[in-house]
């Protein structure tokens, strides 16, 4: 009899399989040690070379540099760029096209949250989540489909959503209509995209830790919403990663326009 595995304990990170042998991509909101740092990871260890992009001029190269040693025989780029400005997103495409000689994958991880009940929400907060969590996905995926129009190659878009464009949650008001609506961006645009030959798909995590979600939410809460998932835990960075690794591979050829819940409660 094989041994009983608990799944309320967090396995050790899987190796990579050769998913993205050769493949180019772009990570945005990859510095610090979030889902798109460990997005990057996972898409470099499955043979990618990889752009990374963030806001965070100091952090981004710490993790460019990271990455880079720990991957020696890959690509890593780095470009700063806020997906609050047109330009600037524009000119992370061209310039990720140039320093990779094509882009074959676009994550877009970029996102803000808070947590402020509606009652008490000033027109900036709601504008601000909404500005960098919606209209920065919106931004970076007609950057990137205008990109795939003109190279002719075909690709792939793996947007981050979130479990609650579907859940409700006390003060999320914002976050959560900006990550429904990157749901909606997600399945509309994957309609316009397959003439281009581009698949896009999303992924929705319900809660995954680390480092700097610890240090601005409060601990009881991330307890609280971690035992409440079926494994009594948060997911690892590095296991959304993975799913987002799958959504731009092979494997993945006949899916488009889909939200891949990673978690156990949709609603």
């Amino acid at each position: 009899m094989s041994e009983s595995v608990s799944l309320s304990v967090a396995p050790a990170v899987v190796a990579g399989h050769g998913l993205l042998t050769d493949r180019k991509a772009v990570v945005t909101a990859a510095a610090g040690t979030g889902i798109g740092s460990a997005t990057a990871r996972r898409l470099l260890s499955e043979g990618a070379d990889v752009v990374v992009s963030d806001w965070h001029e100091r952090r981004l190269g710490e993790t460019r540099a990271e990455l880079s040693a720990e991957f020696p025989d890959r690509k890593v780029e780095a470009i700063v760029c806020d997906v609050c400005s047109t330009e600037q997103v524009d000119e992370l495409v061209r310039g990720a096209a140039a320093a990779l000689g094509r882009v074959d994958i676009f994550v877009n991880n970029a996102g803000l949250g808070g947590e402020t009940p509606v009652v008490d929400m000033t027109d900036e907060q709601w504008d601000r989540v909404l500005d960098v969590t919606l209209n920065g996905t919106f931004r970076c995926t007609r950057a990137e489909l205008a990109y795939f129009r003109e190279a002719g190659h075909g690709g792939v878009v793996v947007n981050n959503a979130s479990v609650l464009g579907w859940r409700a949650q006390y003060g999320q008001a914002h976050y959560a209509a900006a990550k429904a609506g990157v749901m909606a961006l997600t399945r509309c645009s994957a309609v316009e995209a397959a003439e281009l030959g581009v698949r896009i798909n999303a992924v929705s995590p319900s809660i995954a830790r680390h480092a700097f979600l610890d240090k601005v939410s409060s601990t009881e809460l991330l307890d609280r919403l971690s035992e409440g998932e079926a494994f009594g835990r948060a997911a690892e960075p590095w296991e959304v990663a993975a799913t987002i690794a799958m959504l731009a591979s092979d494997y993945t050829t006949y899916l488009t326009g889909e939200i891949v819940s990673i978690s156990s409660q949709r609603a």
